[in-house]
């Protein structure tokens, strides 16, 4: 088993875990039957604004065949609470890992979404050496940016005009990078 400060493993899958716990939540590599009810979560209208698409469910069913992407469910007491994924560049030059995270408006505020990213980023750094992380949450996405400084995230920069939005305009993002020394 790994170092417990980055998280528990309970077996392999293709990045080297099947589930990991963190202080209230669980992280589990996302399967088949989980399609209907991720797709529920980002049809909510707060979680849809920022994760858009016509077809939901077939979204995130691709999202669990892109050998580029690792999607993980966030569990909390058991339910599927949201998702988490994670992506990495892997040339030596440039390695590092980027995320992003959706859960269940019914579930904000109650601090699971930086115990997801904090749960994450351990298991990134600790067990996969990854030396840098990247989030790039909407500019205007306010707790979003909260819950990631919460865990260290600090901004690096404005991407001006980097995602069209619902309403058919281009939105700035912020890029937010964690380092190792910056984990909390």
């Amino acid at each position: 088993m790994g170092n417990p400060a980055a998280g528990t493993r309970a077996g392999p899958y293709r990045g080297g875990m099947t589930t990991l716990h963190g202080e209230r939540v669980a992280l589990r590599p996302a399967e088949p039957a989980d399609v209907d009810r991720l797709a529920e979560i980002r049809a909510a209208p707060e979680v849809r604004v920022r994760w858009q698409g016509d077809d939901l469910a077939a979204e995130i069913a691709a999202d669990l065949d892109d050998p580029d992407l690792e999607l993980l469910v966030v569990e909390h007491d058991g339910q599927v609470v949201g998702a988490i994924q994670w992506t990495e560049e892997s040339d030596a030059m440039y390695r590092h890992a980027g995320m992003d995270l959706y859960l269940d408006p019914a579930v904000h505020g109650r601090g699971l979404g930086s115990d997801a990213v904090r749960t994450l980023a351990r298991h990134l750094i600790g067990e996969l050496g990854h030396h840098r992380l990247v989030i790039d949450p909407a500019a205007d996405n306010t707790a979003a940016i909260a819950c990631y400084a919460k865990v260290g995230f600090q901004p690096v920069g404005v991407m001006r005009r980097y995602e069209l939005g619902p309403d058919g305009t281009w939105h700035d993002g912020l890029l937010m990078d964690l380092l190792p020394e910056d984990l909390r």
